[in-house]
């Protein structure tokens, strides 16, 4: 067992596990932040529908926070 250990961890082995594991851990993270971001917006989205049925809010309003901090394309 520590052989193997010894040969994967190796110099000429090291980097590729390294750099592995760096681009599993960005995919994963990057992953987490699009379910948390894409959740949280439609979880607004909906809140703001409900004020607007229960007329506590304009449609104009509604419409503006939802538009309220897009990244606006150049």
């Amino acid at each position: 067992m520590d052989e193997l250990v010894s040969r994967i961890f190796d110099g000429e082995n090291l980097i590729f596990i390294v750099g592995g594991a760096i681009a599993i851990f960005a995919i994963v993270f990057s992953a987490l932040k699009g379910i948390i971001t894409n959740g949280a917006r439609e979880r607004s989205r909906r809140e703001i529908a409900a004020y607007i049925a229960e007329g506590s809010m304009t449609p104009e309003q509604g419409e503006k926070l939802m538009n309220a901090g897009e990244k606006k394309s150049c």
